[in-house]
């Protein structure tokens, strides 16, 4: 029996995803369930796993854009498994003996007869002390043209040696679905960026104390995000218009957090929600930090998983970035850039100090957020990290951390 593999729905609005990789090859014996290729839609990269067992027909090629419902492949159920026979490309590549280097082709090198240089060549070749012994003629009899002596002459401008190879790929429906939502943003909204300073010693302190107790209870590490998070949550009830989105001419307000986290994962930035972010305690943000960066990291992400969100948090921090202006992630209104954290000089009570600083940026759409209310929101973020027990944890520190 012929069984024709279809391309499921991925999610929905998406009517189309991009064959990025072929995981098998023509006329392989596939098991059923086994991972048969890689697509790509707008918003994730998913595994495209086979129906039944039996010998496969490709019908698409890699790169090729297919719709929802379009045949793929077939499955030739009566097809048997040979003896010994890989199923996978990584499999046949090992059984396919290297192939010799080509051997460069020789050039025969001509020898030219001193003296053939033209008149407006040689004069040239003069003024740039250039022997015309060493210059190959291209005229007629390998008399040296004008455009010879040009050529050689060196430039400050001209190549000379090194290697200047170019290669070209295309970008993966994810890439490009990115790069337009990032246009769009630009194009689209009228995008402010406002900066702050967090000392960061307060969270220093309260993770030194209690991170090793906080991760033998919960399994989970006491990072940075659980905090802010928890700020933003508390500076979105305070200015809830930077938790509000534009449609049409309208503007819809949440009375819900839903955070985008801005991850890497192996195709590219994902940007998974952690949904009612408002309920979610300490150890409830580190445990769905890590489960959704696990998940984008292995490419196991969903787009419902990525769906929706009413603000987001992005980490620059974490590869080192000093300062930054985050670009909003449509339709959203806001996005916090964290940064690198530094010991840096402060004034303290009059005297000055090292402490741990971190810049925070906030990028707003100032169409419905005005400067007041988002220099007041990352106010609020920097109030409350850098009074933590009073303003995140209801001075209990012990019953903030379930400890």
């Amino acid at each position: 029996m012929i069984l024709e593999m279809k391309v499921p729905s991925p999610g929905e609005s998406i009517t189309e995803v991009e064959i990025a990789t072929w995981l098998v090859e023509d006329g392989d014996y596939v098991e059923k369930d086994q991972a048969i290729a890689e697509v790509d839609s707008d918003k994730a990269t998913l595994e495209l796993p086979a129906e039944v067992s039996g010998i496969i027909t490709l019908k698409a090629e890699e790169g090729d854009a297919v719709e929802v419902g379009a045949v793929v492949c077939l499955i030739d159920t009566d097809g048997k498994k040979p003896e010994g026979s890989p199923s996978s490309k990584e499999e046949k590549k090992e059984e396919t003996p290297k192939s010799e280097k080509p051997q460069p082709a020789t050039t025969e090198t001509k020898t030219y007869a001193t003296g053939t240089a033209s008149p407006a060549a040689k004069k040239i070749l003069d003024e740039k002390g250039i022997d015309s012994k060493s210059v190959s003629g291209t005229g007629k009899d390998g008399r040296i043209t004008k455009e010879d002596a040009v050529k050689a002459v060196p430039s400050m401008g001209t190549p000379s040696g090194g290697n200047r190879s170019t290669s070209r790929s295309k970008m993966s429906m994810l890439r490009r679905k990115v790069a337009e939502r990032l246009v769009e943003a630009k194009n689209t909204t009228a995008m402010l960026t406002t900066f702050n300073e967090v000392d960061m010693s307060p969270i220093f302190n309260l993770r030194n104390e209690h991170k090793e107790n906080f991760k033998a209870k919960h399994g989970v590490s006491l990072g940075f995000m659980s905090f802010f998070t928890l700020a933003v949550v508390r500076a979105l009830k305070m200015y809830p218009a930077v938790n509000s989105m534009i449609d049409g001419q309208e503007m819809i307000s949440f009375d819900f957090c839903d955070i985008s986290i801005a991850v890497s994962g192996p195709k590219g930035l994902m940007v998974p929600v952690m949904r009612n972010a408002e309920n979610l305690s300490f150890r409830g943000v580190e445990s769905e930090v890590k489960r959704l960066a696990i998940r984008a990291r292995d490419g196991q992400i969903t787009v419902d998983e990525m769906t929706g969100g009413t603000f987001t948090i992005s980490n620059g921090g974490v590869f080192g970035s000093m300062l930054s202006t985050p670009i909003i992630n449509p339709p959203q209104s806001g996005i916090l850039g964290m940064h690198n954290i530094v010991e840096r000089p402060v004034a303290v009570n009059g005297k000055v100090e090292i402490r741990p600083i971190m810049y925070v940026a906030l990028s707003y759409d100032h169409r419905i957020i005005d400067g007041k209310e988002s220099v007041g929101f990352l106010v609020a973020v920097k109030e409350a990290l850098e009074n933590p027990v009073e303003l995140l944890m209801n001075n209990d520190v012990k019953k903030a951390l379930e400890l």
